[in-house]
């Protein structure tokens, strides 16, 4: 592609100055936005708001408006609670939520995809914070950023859906437990005066040891903030359980408050004071090559479980709609906005499956719904704070414990419980793994079970057969009957499957374990052996070498193109003469059968002549 003149000029004038305040803006602007045009063109990023808005008409934004409206509304309870429980204000929950949605929204490769804070990142956030702090917080998305980004542009994005689905369901069921686990003081007005610990098991620990210390009135107003959220569904399924409970038991704890001087019930306000009411300015990110090490597999664990999420979500709502996402734009869109949250003092971001699906069942089918659920809750975040510090952490716990609930999946896991043993182990080990240490190494030593159980299952189905007097074609080929009668001192072995390390060793054990009987030739067959590895590889240089110095020579049969091209790369092809590298197992017994005469004819020679 020839550059264009903006960007000669760019070029130009660069090595000329060595200050960027010396380039003028009419050369930078127009330099910037070819270098954006060519990046669309060159990668994979084709954000679905740009297509959408091609043919986008006064009633598609009649139905996005609607369907923005509810979704902002429901957006704002979940928004202060993720905050809280990650440990940032309420502030930071819905800064979040209003600059991720609207760039998750405008970059996206969804139509429908509704971005923000979700449950799944609470854990990880919450012990960034508590080791690193808030600097290290945005440090880390701001990595996790650049890696979605990455992931994006080196087209990776249906890569990510290829996780293990036990993987997938064991860390959200474990994050779930965690959820919950870390709501108890709130919802029952623990009061506890000793550190409360990081990990699954001493929290509960410190929980049981002041159970004593309930507050009946606090842990009423969370189970009837809990029954609300569950009973309001079965009356009105438009009207979000979570804002009625927010809303109702606000007021009538304000109520308590101001008539009967009731004050025990903390309310956000209580705890964290006033807010400020005015989007942050943004702020430059400080890092050094040494936190870059620290905070790097903190980074990679929020940028794997946002591309999970957001794809997850972004999958389902096709199924509903009816439309196909574009993976990798959908990545770097996430990538975007990940980059630029931190920047505002902001946590990570994601794709909200509960958000988008109800985003869609109230009609929004474009991205300019998500703008508009953004521009809500900008609203409420300039207007509405004072209002928003009136609302009980009891209730706030108690839409986390819903949450939970609904993200633990026990449904799905009841379903599995009848699956592979292999399955249900990684299912298990990544749950506990996630409940008792952490995302990142559950997710590592989950990855790694989920692929030793994979090579076990490919290795048990490459079976290996032995074949002495005779070989039925009909049996192997679905051919015409046929029997290949095999001379003596002819041996066939057939690999069924992969050849690949596990099968290689299996291979070279019944080598090391066959009859001491020495054959004159060896037939190897490989015609349904799909791939070969570098293990596979070296156990055939191997045996082809050993037999050779055992004077038996070595035919290949049914050799697929793919392992003919592997074999010439190693040079194994070399250790074999060309004609005894065969397509079909009947000119591989002709040639094996003539090797085998002729050895015989020789021996017998031998013998007479001495």
């Amino acid at each position: 592609m020839v550059a264009s003149p903006y960007l000669i000029n760019f070029a130009l004038k660069f090595p000329q100055n060595s200050r960027l305040r010396t380039l003028s803006c009419s050369c930078i602007i127009p330099a910037l936005f070819e270098l954006y045009m060519l990046s669309i063109k060159r990668l994979d990023f084709h954000p679905a708001f740009l297509s959408v808005m091609k043919n986008y008409s006064f009633s598609k934004f009649k139905s996005d408006l609607t369907a923005g409206l509810v979704v902002g509304i429901i957006a704002i309870p979940l928004a202060i609670a993720f905050a809280i429980a990650s440990g940032v204000t309420p502030a930071v929950g819905l800064i979040t939520a209003i600059i991720g949605g609207f760039l998750v929204a405008a970059f996206g490769g969804n139509s429908v995809q509704i971005g923000g804070p979700t449950g799944a990142f609470i854990v990880i956030i919450y012990n960034i914070i508590a080791i690193y702090g808030l600097q290290g917080l945005a440090l880390a998305t701001f990595m996790a950023g650049c890696i979605l980004v990455l992931l994006g542009i080196f087209r990776l994005g249906t890569v990510i859906k290829f996780i293990p689905y036990p993987i997938v369901v064991g860390f959200t069921a474990g994050i779930a437990v965690t959820i919950f686990s870390t709501q108890m003081p709130d919802f029952f007005g623990l009061h506890i005066t000793e550190q409360v610990p990081g990990d699954f098991i001493g929290k509960w620990g410190v929980y049981l040891r002041n159970f004593g210390t309930v507050n009946w009135i606090t842990a009423a107003t969370g189970l009837l903030s809990l029954a609300i959220i569950i009973f309001t569904p079965k009356i009105s399924k438009r009207v979000p359980g979570a804002l009625t409970a927010i809303i109702l038991v606000t007021i009538l704890v304000w109520l308590a408050r101001e008539y009967f001087g009731i004050t025990d019930v903390q309310t956000i306000g209580d705890r964290f004071g006033s807010f400020e009411t005015a989007i942050p300015q943004p702020h430059f990110i400080g890092f050094n090559m040494e936190s870059v090490r620290l905070l790097l597999p903190s980074a990679f664990t929020i940028a794997m479980l946002g591309a999970i999420e957001s794809l997850l979500s972004a999958t389902v709502a096709d199924g509903v709609t009816g439309d196909r996402t574009n993976s990798n734009t959908e990545l770097i869109g996430q990538g975007i906005a990940n980059m630029t949250i931190p920047l505002f003092g902001g946590i990570p971001v994601t794709g909200a499956i509960a958000r988008t699906m109800a985003n869609i069942t109230n009609g929004g089918r474009t991205p300019v719904a998500g703008i508009v659920h953004s521009i809500v809750l900008l609203l409420v975040f300039l207007f509405a704070m004072p209002l928003i510090s009136m609302v009980p952490m009891a209730c706030l716990a108690a839409v986390l414990i819903m949450v939970s609930y609904n993200m633990s999946g026990w449904r799905a896991i009841k379903g599995m419980a009848t699956n592979p043993k292999g399955d249900v182990w990684v299912l298990v080990v990544t749950f506990l793994l996630t409940v008792i240490f952490d995302l990142t190494i559950a997710i590592e030593i989950g990855m790694l079970l989920a692929v030793v159980v994979f090579l076990r299952r490919v290795s048990e189905n490459t079976t290996i057969r032995v074949y002495g007097d005779q070989l039925d074609a009909a049996d192997t080929d679905m051919t015409q009957h046929e029997v290949l009668d095999l001379e003596k001192g002819v041996s066939v072995y057939e690999i069924d499957g992969p050849f690949f390390f596990g099968a290689a060793t299996k291979f070279d054990d019944m080598m090391r374990t066959a009859p001491r009987n020495t054959p004159y030739v060896r037939i190897i067959r490989m015609r349904r052996v799909p791939f070969i590895d570098s293990t596979g590889l070296h156990n055939l240089q191997i045996l082809i070498e050993s037999s050779h110095q055992e004077g038996i020579l070595v035919v290949l049969s049914g050799v697929r193109e793919n392992v003919r091209d592997a074999l010439h790369r190693s040079h194994i092809d070399n250790l074999i003469a060309r004609e005894h590298i065969c397509d079909h197992i009947s000119k591989a017994v002709v040639v094996a059968n003539e090797l085998a005469r002729k050895r015989r004819a020789a021996e017998s020679s031998q013998a007479a002549g001495a």
